[in-house]
C-alpha cells in the first residue's frame, strides 16, 4: 500500500520541485542591479506598494524624524539596512544612519524618511517591514520578514 502511494505522489513532487527550481533560477538570473533599482524606484512611487518593497512603520518614521532633528548636520540622514554574515541563522541585520546612497542601492521612502538597502541585502529583505520598538530592556529598529509559515522577526 505504501509503495502505491509513493508511486502516485512522486510525479506531483517531481513537478513541484522542477517548478520551484525554475522560479529560483529565473529570479536569480533576472535580478540585475539596474533592473532591481528601477523596480524598487517604481514601487516607491506607485500608489499601491509592491509586495517586494520594504515597508516602513509609523514608529520607524517617528524615530527617524527624531534622530534627524537631533543631528547638527545639514545633510539628510537615511536608515541603511544591510545583511551581514553571522547571527543564529547565518545572517544578521545591521542598521546604520547614512547620508549618501550608492549606485546599486534601492531607496524606499515614507513621509520623507528613507530606508536604503544595497543590492545584495535586498534579496534577503524583500517585502520586509522596518519598525522601531521600545521595550523595557531595549529600544531598537527591527525587521519583520513575512514567510508563508508566519512572521520571523529579527533585529
Amino acid at each position: 500500500m505504501s509503495r502505491s502511494l509513493i508511486q502516485r505522489i512522486s510525479p506531483f513532487l517531481i513537478a513541484r520541485i522542477k517548478q520551484n527550481h525554475k522560479l529560483l533560477r529565473s529570479s536569480f538570473y533576472s535580478s540585475s542591479s539596474s533592473a532591481l533599482h528601477e523596480a524598487s524606484s517604481e514601487s516607491c512611487q506607485s500608489p499601491s506598494p509592491s509586495v517586494d518593497a520594504i515597508h516602513i512603520t509609523d514608529n520607524c518614521v517617528k524615530r527617524m524624524k527624531e534622530l534627524q532633528a537631533s543631528e547638527d548636520t545639514s545633510k539628510e540622514k537615511m536608515l541603511r539596512l544591510s545583511v551581514e554574515a553571522g547571527g543564529c541563522s547565518g545572517f544578521q541585520y545591521v542598521f546604520d544612519l547614512d547620508d549618501k546612497t550608492n549606485p546599486d542601492d534601492s531607496v524606499f521612502e515614507r513621509e520623507g524618511v528613507k530606508v536604503v538597502v544595497d543590492n545584495i541585502s535586498y534579496d534577503f529583505v524583500k517585502g520586509a517591514t522596518v519598525d522601531y520598538v521600545e521595550e523595557l530592556i531595549r529600544s531598537a529598529f527591527v525587521i519583520s520578514i513575512y514567510v508563508s509559515s508566519g512572521i520571523a522577526q529579527r533585529s
